[in-house]
């Protein structure tokens, strides 16, 4: 009995032509990194710099649920430095020592989006 071949397929995929599916969240921050010219501000050597003296000034403690930010990235007790005031790309506020905090990456990521997705952007 002869053997059977494998064809090639002869239909190339294409790429999505309607944009990204939901739920795609890599994609979807990937993309936003690429598209906000203030995003690679969080990437310097000067925001590093300061979010590590902004943890020190706040003495590793969350200012606002009081937990203590000790835990390693992405455990929910580590420390995130977070803008009060949202900045919206105003450097001035990006860059003001005054309007960062030491907040827990559990309340950063949903409490506090929460809130800044309940304001309205105007």
């Amino acid at each position: 009995m002869a053997k059977l071949t494998t064809l090639k397929p002869q239909i190339a995929t294409i790429k999505p032509l309607i944009g990204r599916a939901t739920g795609d969240e890599k994609a979807r921050l990937k993309q936003r990194d690429q598209e906000i010219e203030w995003r690679a501000w969080y990437g310097t050597e000067r925001w590093k710099q300061m979010r590590k003296r902004i943890w020190a000034r706040d003495n590793y403690t969350c200012q606002v649920t009081g937990t203590l930010c000790i835990g390693k990235y992405p455990a929910g007790n580590s420390p995130v430095a977070d803008h009060k005031m949202p900045h919206r790309g105003d450097p001035a506020l990006f860059w003001d020592e005054s309007n960062i905090q030491t907040v827990s990456k559990e309340y950063h990521d949903s409490q506090k989006q929460r809130e800044e997705r309940a304001q309205a952007r105007w």
